[in-house]
C-alpha cells in the first residue's frame, strides 16, 4: 500500500471519528433536555397525587361521604399542598381567576390572570370568512380555550425540588398603568413567597406605526427568585394555541399555514411544511422565533436573546371544523442563580410584507419577519422583492382598484420583454423561411447513420443564415422567474384579501361563479370562472403558437398533445381552487401576449428577413471558420467514426 493510500484512509479515519465524536455530544445534549422535560412531567404527576385527598372508608361501601368527611378530605389535601407548595403559592392555586381586555386602534388582547397569559386577539382592520361567506366577524388569531403560555421550572423544598407550572396558578393583577409615550402597561405577579414573586409585564402601544403596534413586548422578572429557585439550567416554555378557518376555502388556507422558526443570524426561516394531518419536529439548536402562521396572519414568540432548543409540532383540524391548525411549541431558556430576567415579544398581526419587514428586536437588529410572507425561492423571491412589490405598492398610491394594478403589471411586465419578444418572432420566421433547405437536407441525407451529417449540414445552414435555433425560447425563459413569481406573490399578498374586481369578490381567493352539488375530482365543488378563461385563453394561445412553430421545426409535432391540450387542462385543474387575482393575471398575460405577436407579425416584412438571411450567408461563407465550429465539425466525425466501427 503506497503512502497516498495511507494517507487518504487517514483522512477518511479523523473524518469519521470527527463526526461521531460531535454527534455523540449533540445526542447527549438532546437526551439531557428530554430527561429535564421528563423529570418534570414525573414531578409534577408526584404532586398532583400527593395533593388529592385520601379516599375515605365508606366511600369503599358504596356509602356518600357526609360534609363533614368531605371538609376534613379538602383540609388535608390542602394541608399536604401547603407542606409541597408553601402557603403563597397554594392560595394562588386556589383563587378564582378572571379575564380582562387591553386595546389599540389595530387590536384588541385579552388577558387570563390565570397563567398570567394572552389568551385572545382580535386584530379589528380585517374580518373573517363565515360558513355563508359573510363578511361580519373581525379575525381572531386563536380559540381562547385552547390558548396556552407557561413557564415551567423547580423550587427548592427541603431535599426536594417541586416542579412549577404557571397555568397551574391565578397571578396578581397590578393596575393597567399608561406610559409617557402613551402605551398601556398590563402587570400581573405571581407571589413565590413573602419576598420572591414571577411578575409579567406586557407593554401593548398605540404609535399609529403598524410596526410597533402589532408588537406586543413581554418582559419576564425573576424577583429574589435566586433563594427560592432549585439547581436547574433551564426554564421551559409551553406555547400553544389553536387557530380559526378564516378564508373562503379550507384547502388554499390550510396549503399556506403551518408553524414556522428562524435561526440566529439567518436571513432565512424553516417551516414545517404543509400537510392535511400533523407534522413534529424537535430542534437542537438555538432559535430567535417561532410563529404559529396562517394564510395571511401570524402570532410570533419573539425571543432577542434566543431560545436554548425547541420541539415543534401541529395538527390540522377537520374541513368541516371552524378551526383550522393546533400549534405547539416547547422551548427552554437557559437559566442560572443570576439571571433575573428575561425580554420577550410577541407579534400578532397580519403577514404585510411592508409591516414585517420593520419589525426589528431592542438592539435594531433585523428579524426578518418578512420572510412569513412565501415570496419564492432563489431568483423567484428577488423578483417579488425588488419588481413586484415596489411596483405594486407603487401603482397603490394612485390606484385603488386592483384589477386595474394587475392590468397595468401585465402591461410594465409585457413591455419590458417587448424586444426579446420581437427577436423571438424573426428568429421563428427565419426558421419558416429556411424550412425547405432543411427539408432539402432531409432528402439528401435520408439514412439514419447519416444523422450527424444531416445536423452538421442544418447547423452549418442554420449559422449562415444568421439563425440561433434556441431564440425563440428566450423570453419564454425570461418570463418563467416573473410567472412563478406571480405564483408566489398573489395567494400570499394580504393587499388583495377582499378586494373585489368584476365577478370576483375576493382577489386573494378563488372566485366562483357557480357553486357544484357534488365535488369532481381534482377540481373541487365550483367553478371558477377566471380559472376557465385562463384556460380557454392558455388553449387558444398554445394552438395559434403550435401552428406557427410545427412547419419550421418539425420536432414539435410529437408535442401537441402535451402544448396544445394537457396543459391548458392542468392549468384548469390546478388553479380553480387559487387566487382569482392569479387566475386574472395569468389570462391577461396570455391575450396580450397573443397581441404582441400579431402586432410584430403585421410589423414584420417577411421579404425583408429573407435578404438579410442571404447577406448574412455570402458574408460568412467568405470568412474562416471559427474555432468552436471546427471543434464542433470534429466531434462530429469521431462521432460517425464511432458508429462506422461499432457496425464493423
Amino acid at each position: 500500500m503506497d503512502k497516498k493510500s495511507i494517507t487518504g484512509i487517514a483522512v477518511v479515519a479523523l473524518l469519521f471519528l470527527g463526526f461521531a465524536f460531535f454527534n455523540a455530544r449533540d445526542q447527549k445534549k438532546l437526551q439531557e433536555q428530554k430527561a429535564i422535560w421528563q423529570a418534570y412531567q414525573d414531578s409534577l404527576a408526584a404532586v398532583q397525587r400527593a395533593a388529592q385527598p385520601a379516599v375515605d372508608s365508606l366511600t369503599l361501601d358504596g356509602a356518600e361521604p357526609d360534609s363533614t368527611t368531605l371538609a376534613a378530605q379538602a383540609a388535608a389535601a390542602r394541608e399536604r399542598r401547603v407542606e409541597t407548595l408553601g402557603e403563597t403559592l397554594t392560595s394562588a392555586r386556589e383563587a378564582t381567576p378572571a379575564n380582562f381586555s387591553v386595546e389599540n386602534d389595530v387590536m384588541t388582547v385579552t388577558f387570563s390572570t390565570l397563567g398570567g397569559q394572552i389568551t385572545d386577539v382580535t386584530l379589528k382592520d380585517y374580518t373573517k370568512y363565515g360558513p355563508r361567506g359573510e363578511r361580519t366577524q373581525p379575525i381572531e388569531l386563536m380559540d381562547p380555550s385552547t390558548a396556552r403560555f407557561a413557564l415551567s421550572f423547580y423550587l427548592k423544598n427541603g431535599l426536594r425540588n417541586v416542579p412549577v407550572n404557571t397555568m397551574d396558578y391565578v397571578f396578581e393583577t397590578l393596575p393597567v398603568e399608561t406610559t409617557a409615550d402613551g402605551a398601556q402597561r398590563v402587570a400581573m405577579r405571581l407571589p413565590v413567597s413573602e419576598d420572591s414573586a414571577l411578575e409579567y409585564s406586557y407593554l401593548i402601544y398605540n404609535t399609529q406605526t403598524p410596526e410597533r403596534d402589532y408588537l406586543v413586548d413581554f418582559d419576564v422578572r425573576l424577583i429574589n427568585m435566586a433563594g427560592e429557585m432549585a439547581n436547574q439550567t433551564q426554564i421551559q416554555i409551553d406555547w400553544s394555541n389553536t387557530s380559526y378557518q378564516n378564508e373562503k376555502g379550507f384547502k388554499n388556507e390550510n396549503m399556506y399555514t403551518t408553524l414556522a422558526y428562524r435561526f440566529p443570524g439567518e436571513s432565512s426561516i424553516e417551516e414545517l411544511g404543509m400537510s392535511e394531518e400533523s407534522k413534529s419536529k424537535e430542534i437542537t439548536t438555538q432559535l430567535n422565533w417561532v410563529a404559529f402562521k396562517q394564510q395571511f396572519f401570524s402570532s410570533v414568540f419573539i425571543a432577542p436573546e434566543n431560545v436554548s432548543y425547541a420541539n415543534v409540532s401541529f395538527d390540522t383540524a377537520a374541513p368541516e371544523s371552524t378551526l383550522l391548525k393546533s400549534f405547539s411549541a416547547q422551548m427552554g431558556v437557559p437559566y442560572t442563580p443570576q439571571t433575573e430576567a428575561y425580554d420577550f415579544a410577541f407579534y400578532f398581526g397580519p403577514n404585510k410584507y411592508s409591516i414585517l419587514r420593520k419589525v426589528v428586536g431592542p438592539d435594531g437588529e433585523k428579524l426578518h419577519l418578512e420572510r412569513l410572507v412565501p415570496l419564492g425561492w432563489g431568483i423567484f423571491g428577488w423578483v417579488n422583492r425588488w419588481c413586484v412589490i415596489p411596483v405594486f405598492d407603487f401603482l397603490r398610491n394612485y390606484i385603488s382598484n386592483f384589477g386595474i394594478i394587475i392590468l397595468i403589471l401585465v402591461i410594465l411586465v409585457k413591455l419590458v420583454i417587448s424586444p426579446l419578444t420581437y427577436k423571438s418572432y424573426v428568429s421563428m420566421a427565419k426558421m419558416r423561411l429556411i424550412k425547405p433547405q432543411v427539408d432539402e437536407l432531409a432528402k439528401k441525407y435520408p439514412k439514419q447513420e447519416d444523422a450527424m451529417k444531416r445536423q452538421q449540414a442544418t447547423m452549418e445552414l442554420y449559422k449562415k443564415a444568421g439563425i440561433n435555433p434556441m431564440g425563440g425560447c428566450i423570453p419564454m425563459l425570461i418570463q418563467l422567474p416573473i410567472l412563478y413569481a406571480m405564483f408566489r406573490f398573489f395567494p400570499a399578498s394580504i393587499e388583495l384579501r377582499g378586494e373585489s374586481f368584476l365577478w370576483a369578490d375576493d382577489l386573494s381567493s378563488y372566485d366562483s361563479v357557480l357553486d357544484l352539488p357534488f365535488s369532481i375530482p381534482f377540481y373541487g365543488d365550483h367553478i371558477s370562472l377566471f380559472a376557465l378563461l385562463m384556460a380557454v385563453s392558455l388553449f387558444a394561445y398554445s394552438w395559434f403558437s403550435y401552428q406557427q412553430t410545427a412547419s419550421s421545426q418539425p420536432q414539435m409535432a410529437g408535442m401537441k398533445f402535451m402544448m396544445v391540450y394537457l396543459m391548458p387542462l392542468m392549468m384548469l385543474l390546478w388553479f380553480n381552487d387559487y387566487a382569482s387575482g392569479l387566475c386574472y393575471y395569468y389570462l391577461l398575460s396570455t391575450l396580450f401576449t397573443v397581441g404582441q405577436t400579431l402586432v410584430i407579425r403585421k410589423l414584420v416584412d417577411d421579404d425583408k428577413i429573407h435578404a438579410i438571411m442571404q447577406a448574412n450567408a455570402a458574408k460568412k461563407s467568405k470568412g474562416k471558420k471559427s474555432k468552436f465550429q471546427l471543434r464542433y465539425e470534429e466531434l462530429m466525425r469521431q462521432q460517425e467514426a464511432q458508429q462506422r466501427n461499432r457496425k464493423k
